[in-house]
């Protein structure tokens, strides 16, 4: 899928995990996780995204 705003989105995405075909790709990344029950890398620390438990579960717990 082409996005016009590829090149900016993965200036600003934080994650690590490199086989990904979604990284720069928000609406497909959301998508993605969403139905896996997820949240993509975006929304966790550096220390958390890293774990790649991408688990609501897991956002929960790095924000207490």
């Amino acid at each position: 899928m082409e996005c016009k705003n590829r090149e900016e989105n993965l200036a600003k995405c934080n994650c690590t995990y490199e086989p990904c075909s979604r990284k720069g790709i928000c609406c497909e990344c959301l998508h993605y996780h969403r139905g896996m029950g997820e949240l993509p890398a975006c929304y966790f620390t550096p220390a958390a995204e890293r774990t790649y438990d991408r688990s609501i579960e897991r956002f929960i717990r790095s924000r207490g």
